[in-house]
């Protein structure tokens, strides 16, 4: 059903999408990527809309006179405390028509002004158009890296801590467990479910060595004798592994990572790290980011990313004191509290 008119384009508003209009949002992502240097969606919005499983998601989708989609927003109802939360992508080549303010003056009106909106980088379209209609920051998000050439420590474990890669289908409930504990105030990570960490298991890049486990080597309830985690790092590679195809001119060595067809000279990340909080203090965190920077220069990679809330200064000076630097900014904006 359309519900605004726009000149020559149309705002429709839908629930599910066709894997036609998921195709095109590809597209239309990849242009808007190859353009701006930085991904406009997050990874587990464009997760959902390629494998489906976000039910309360709202989709709105501006099309051209000849239907193509040119213009995307997806809105996430699920927080009923903060509000809903957007992220807008519009084509590079029908930007400044007015898209993005109609766009978001949709959501403004249907989230009854109280709309949280996603800018990825710092010069990111999105960025300018949320400050231009007024919306304030409300989050920060750093990306830092750091060359994987530098000298990396030896991790050096606490006691009773053994080293695992992950074992599929049967370590997934620990985990999870982990990760609801350790991510109690970031809702995004720390409601993760089975459905949400099949998904990212179905991913190209998925690789269980690289999901680096700290098991207990005796359990804390010996009466139970299950196994206890203590926490686990999830390393992430981006793009191609083969260095001799990969590509890194002056413009892809400032691209994100997981842009279309991966223009750029392969990274490592530094995906999930959690730590549950009985070892919250004890060294574990900074063992578990070692092994996984050792496993990724293992791999043949030369240069490491990582996302962190900069209101976490605990994990800022971790990554700090590892050779971790800023690299660029996501940023949260939220309408105005009356």
């Amino acid at each position: 059903m359309s519900d605004l008119s726009l000149g020559a384009f149309r705002l429709d508003h839908t629930n599910d999408l066709s894997q036609q209009e998921v195709s095109e949002l590809q597209s239309l992502l990849a242009a808007a990527t190859d353009n701006d240097g930085v991904r406009p969606l997050s990874e587990h919005v464009w997760l959902h809309l390629v494998r489906g499983g976000d039910d309360h998601a709202e989709h709105l989708l501006v099309r051209n006179g000849d239907q193509s989609i040119v213009g995307y927003a997806h809105l996430d109802r699920t927080d009923m405390v903060d509000g809903p939360s957007a992220e807008i992508v519009v084509h590079p080549e029908f930007r400044q028509r007015g898209i993005g303010h109609a766009v978001l003056r949709e959501l403004v009106e249907v989230s009854h002004g109280t709309l949280r909106l996603w800018a990825h980088g710092e010069n990111s379209a999105a960025n300018g158009l949320a400050q231009s209609m007024g919306l304030k920051r409300h989050r920060v998000l750093w990306q830092m890296r750091r060359s994987l050439y530098s000298s990396i420590p030896d991790p050096v474990f606490p006691d009773g801590i053994r080293l695992e890669s992950f074992a599929v289908g049967h370590d997934e409930q620990a985990m999870l467990d982990v990760n609801s504990r350790a991510f109690t105030d970031l809702p995004d990570q720390g409601t993760w479910t089975m459905d949400d960490l099949q998904r990212r298991r179905s991913e190209d890049w998925f690789d269980p060595g690289g999901l680096l486990m700290a098991w207990l080597d005796e359990p804390s309830h010996p009466s139970n004798g299950a196994r206890e985690l203590a926490g686990f790092h999830w390393t992430k590679i981006h793009g191609s592994t083969d260095l001799h195809d990969s590509v890194d001119d002056a413009r892809s060595s400032k691209r994100r990572p997981d842009s279309g067809q991966h223009g750029h000279r392969a990274i490592g990340e530094v995906y999930v790290l959690a730590v549950a909080p009985p070892w919250r203090g004890s060294g574990l965190g900074r063992a578990l980011t070692l092994a996984g920077l050792h496993h990724l220069r293992r791999r043949g990679l030369d240069q490491v990313m990582l996302y962190v809330d900069a209101s976490n200064l605990p994990a800022i000076r971790l990554y700090e004191g590892l050779g971790f630097v800023r690299w660029d900014t996501d940023i949260m904006y939220r309408t105005p509290r009356s």
